[in-house]
């Protein structure tokens, strides 16, 4: 591999100017790289683009990453959007990386996967764990736009990784010799380094296990090789191979952390990788919908046009409201990380949970829309059906949804019976999508919090005076419904049997773990809603009418039968989607301005 520079040689653009821009300068840094990686990477709908949709597809049939795209993310620095500023790094929000990938993700999941995502979720675990050395090191290789590879699971035993077989047996003079095999590694064979998990004691117990940070360069090529690259239905341009170890010494300064604190360190990390990752998704949905709303616009049916039929045009209004919701908890969360970092282990595993759920449902039913044209692998709907196969690689990845609920049940009990209906509503500038935001705490990053200021802002909107107009009055009673709900989860959870407080619980447990993501969704979107109302900044958000379709939609989805919302609440939905999409800007809750 070529050497890299240090954060100090890197691209000019690697570093943020910790300038005195005032209260706005940390949105000011976010909206001007977000607009700037948009410009470079172009409008995804010309034709005329190196990195158009027809050319991103044409990647995906060939199995590559599209060469072009990644050159434009070296040009941009983007891998310094992975290092914090502390290490020299972009990194001051994650809030902030969210929306600057989103714009990756809108045009390739492979590519926001394949070039720096994963390289994100490995260097996690050493700014969580790791001492200035390795941090140190990390930086240097992901600033200049080094790839970083993570290997937490083995094929054999899925998400379970206390039974890893994979093992770092401890040597005389501190280091480790390397023995065995990880599956399906993002990039394990173009990457500089690689995170890895394994067991370095053979007793049983989350004790057993700890985390390396191995680079590349050094090893002894005698004892460890590359595994053949796996076929993929999705993200098919990412390098998915394996590695093999054969008593392959590392040195001691590999030791990420304690010994044997490796199952803790990951636990911490997923706090932040499953908060952050899919809200990068929303863009992947966010072309969908654009894409199927152009169709419907120019596609004539019946002598009119297919956005003139009243169930394509509700499709469509629905799945910009379900994109609402699902940037609403993904701003919540992110933002928790921040704010509230003791209680984001239950919030990350409920977005990671939930949202990959929602956007591959938003998908189908845009899929009946599109109808037949969503097969196709060509033409000006193939990138329809490119996302609709990347997509659900999201909701796997380093946790899959099980794995997610198996965090939160857990939890269930104690949070019933110590914070809901008791603790004090989360801090308004945890639903403000621009203000302004403290640095990561990776230190202050816990295992099991018991708190959840979150649902507390559900609670609290049930007392607010319910306003004069149907949107409001609308409002207030789906409240009324989610607060009920919420009530019958706490009884439920305070009825769970000590053997149904464990990832190995029953079906009702995983059930009431279901119901609770959905409930923090609800009370994610009130908290922006309210939050907006406040501001005065964005008049849509401050709009009772998204909100009532969206906690509509969230009752519903709770198995309730709720009143029928005004029809204004649909036409003001409808008008949304109309104007954003001729307006270029996108279905999240940063209207953000789009070169396409």
């Amino acid at each position: 591999m070529p050497p890299r520079t240090g954060p100090q040689d890197a691209h000019p653009a690697a570093a943020p100017a910790r300038d005195a821009l005032g209260p706005t300068g940390q949105e000011a840094r976010a909206a001007a790289r977000v607009a700037e990686l948009d410009r470079r990477l172009g409008d995804p709908t010309d034709g005329a683009n190196t990195l158009s949709y027809a050319r991103l597809v044409e990647a995906d049939e060939a199995g590559v990453l599209p060469a072009d795209g990644e050159r434009v993310l070296d040009e941009l620095g983007l891998g310094a959007d992975f290092v914090p500023h502390t290490e020299g790094g972009r990194l001051e929000r994650l809030d902030t990386l969210v929306r600057v990938m989103r714009q990756v993700f809108r045009r390739d999941v492979a590519l926001g996967l394949g070039y720096g995502v994963t390289s994100f979720m490995a260097g996690v675990n050493v700014w969580t764990s790791g001492d200035a050395a390795q941090r140190a090191r990390l930086a240097r290789i992901l600033t200049p736009g080094g790839k970083v590879s993570v290997a937490y699971h083995e094929l054999a035993h899925g998400n379970d990784f206390l039974r890893n077989e994979f093992e770092a047996r401890p040597t005389a003079d501190g280091g480790h010799l390397l023995n065995g095999s990880k599956q399906v590694i993002n990039n394990a064979d173009r990457a500089e380094a690689w995170v890895l998990f394994g067991r370095t004691s053979p007793a049983p117990g989350s004790r057993s296990h700890s985390v390396l940070l191995v680079e590349r360069d050094g090893l002894d090529a005698d004892t460890w090789r590359v595994l053949p690259r796996y076929d993929a239905v999705g993200v098919r341009g990412c390098h998915l191979s394996g590695l093999r170890f054969d008593d392959t010494p590392v040195p001691a300064s590999a030791l990420v952390g304690e010994p044997g604190s490796g199952v803790e360190t990951a636990l911490r990390a997923f706090q932040v990788t499953r908060a952050a990752l899919p809200g990068m998704a929303v863009g992947t949905a966010d072309t969908a919908l654009r894409t199927v709303v152009r169709f419907a616009l120019g596609r004539r049916l019946y002598r009119t046009s297919v956005m003139d039929i009243p169930h394509a045009r509700a499709t469509l209004s629905e799945a910009f409201t379900d994109l609402l919701v699902c940037d609403s908890l993904s701003l919540a969360a992110t933002r928790a990380v921040h704010l509230l970092p003791e209680q984001t282990g239950v919030l990350a595993a409920a977005i990671k949970y939930l949202v990959p759920k929602l956007l591959t449902e938003v998908m189908h039913d845009l899929s009946v829309v599109l109808g037949a044209r969503f097969y196709l692998r060509e033409g000006e709907h193939g990138i329809f059906q490119k996302h609709l196969r990347d997509l659900p690689v999201l909701s796997l990845g380093h946790a899959g949804s099980a794995a997610c609920q198996a965090t939160i049940i857990p939890q269930l009990s104690r949070l019933a019976r110590r914070s809901w209906f008791r603790d004090d509503p989360a801090p308004a500038d945890l639903f403000a999508p621009r203000a302004e935001l403290p640095d990561l705490p990776f230190d202050r990053l816990t295992l099991a919090g018991g708190r959840d200021q979150l649902t507390a802002t559900l609670v609290a909107a049930r007392d607010e005076p319910a306003g004069a107009a149907p949107e409001e009055r609308s409002v207030g009673e789906l409240v009324g419904h989610l607060v009920d709900e919420l009530r019958q989860v706490q009884e439920a959870c305070r009825a769970l049997t000590p053997e149904d407080r464990t990832a190995l619980a029953g079906p009702a447990a995983f059930a009431l773990a279901d119901r609770y993501a959905v409930l923090l969704a609800a009370a994610a979107a009130i908290g922006v809603r309210q939050r907006a109302s406040r501001d005065r900044g964005d008049a849509f958000l401050a709009d009772p009418a998204w909100l009532a379709a969206a906690l509509h939609r969230l009752v519903r989805r709770l198995g309730r039968r709720p009143a029928a919302l005004p029809a204004s609440v649909g036409a003001r939905m409808h008008e949304e989607v109309l104007r954003r999409f001729h307006a270029r800007t996108g279905y999240d809750l940063y209207d953000t301005p789009l070169t396409g």
